[in-house]
């Protein structure tokens, strides 16, 4: 008897270690120029969402550019360490969860998984650079009380090609910061990631392409949903770690489900039915999924009542069928 009892905590104990308590119903949290205040809090709170993604930025010239800006004078506020100081205290006071996912953008847009050097002498200035930009949000994540930190966001080459770069940047993140680690993985990415066993999250950015219709049903969206589900369940289960959708959504546009990751800026075309009906599809996939830790949708502005409504065909819920439909799966 006392050895049964003894299997069955130790059982529970490994459960409760490897699966989230509670799912992140998350927001990704755009960074304004000004600082933010309950006003700008409340429409969170409204759609049930507990966790916020806050996500300061670094700047480089192209992609094959080994020079990272950050934290200057030119940023946007919220895109700077103050600002993400500043913003943190905003949703603490709401107990809010935060995850700090800095990113980097190059000039231009352009891919940040084509980023890479010709060099190994710009390699290293890319590294040091690099670990500047990740340590100094690492510490910042530290002083927030952070649940999460995402050490990057779609970098594929650069993962790919410094693999020993990648594991000796975890270790020195984690003697700065002690809440849970993950990376932001392009949907056509994360397969291939070297170091999923020594994060706490597999994080995937999750723009999976789904469906050639003009307004998939819900139905349509699952289907597609079939292939690249089976592959996260492997993943997860060959590293034994939870799954967190760190991006996901899709646009209030015909067509959404074909290729979800554009963000080019067609006129026109507004669908809320082919936005609504894939986060009603990728919730009824996952959310109740034991090994899914829940996500942060994409994107969440400031100023509520001045962005989305019924002529935004881009990816934010605001002011849209989304929202409302929104609020009623965070509830859940």
């Amino acid at each position: 008897m006392n050895k049964n009892l003894l299997f069955s905590f130790l059982v529970l104990l490994v459960v409760s270690c490897t699966i989230p308590q509670q799912k992140f119903n998350g927001v990704s949290f755009v960074a304004s120029s000004r600082e933010i205040n309950q006003t700008n809090i409340e429409p969170v709170i409204a759609v049930n969402a507990n966790a916020v993604t806050l996500m300061p930025f670094g700047f480089i010239r192209n992609t094959s550019s080994p020079k990272l800006i950050f934290n200057s004078e030119r940023q946007w506020f919220g895109e700077t360490q103050k600002g993400l100081l500043q913003y943190a205290r905003e949703f603490e006071k709401q107990k809010i969860s935060i995850m700090v996912k800095p990113q980097i953008w190059i000039w231009r847009g352009e891919f940040t998984g084509n980023l890479t050097m010709s060099s190994e002498e710009d390699w290293q200035t890319l590294e040091e650079s690099y670990s500047d930009f990740i340590l100094t949000y690492a510490k910042a994540a530290q002083d927030i009380n952070a649940e999460v930190l995402c050490i990057g966001t779609e970098l594929e080459q650069f993962v790919m090609q410094r693999h020993g770069y990648w594991h000796s940047l975890i270790q020195k993140i984690r003697k700065v910061y002690k809440g849970k680690l993950t990376y932001a993985a392009n949907w056509d990415e994360f397969k291939r990631v070297p170091f999923w066993k020594e994060l706490d999250y597999i994080g995937i950015d999750a723009y999976f392409p789904l469906s050639d219709k003009k307004t998939p049903s819900v139905a349509d969206y699952e289907e597609g949903w079939i292939p690249h589900k089976k592959q996260i369940k492997k993943v997860q289960q060959e590293n034994n770690k939870p799954v967190i959708f760190t991006e996901f959504g899709y646009r209030s546009v015909d067509f959404s489900g074909r290729r979800p990751w554009e963000s080019n800026r067609v006129e026109g075309q507004v669908n809320f039915d082919a936005q609504s009906n894939g986060l009603q599809a990728i919730y009824n996939q996952f959310w109740k999924e034991e090994w899914f830790a829940g996500g942060f949708i994409w994107k969440w502005f400031v100023a509520h009542d001045r962005v989305g409504g019924e002529k935004n065909n881009r990816f934010t819920p605001q002011n849209k069928p989304a929202e409302k439909l929104l609020k009623e799966l965070y509830a859940n």
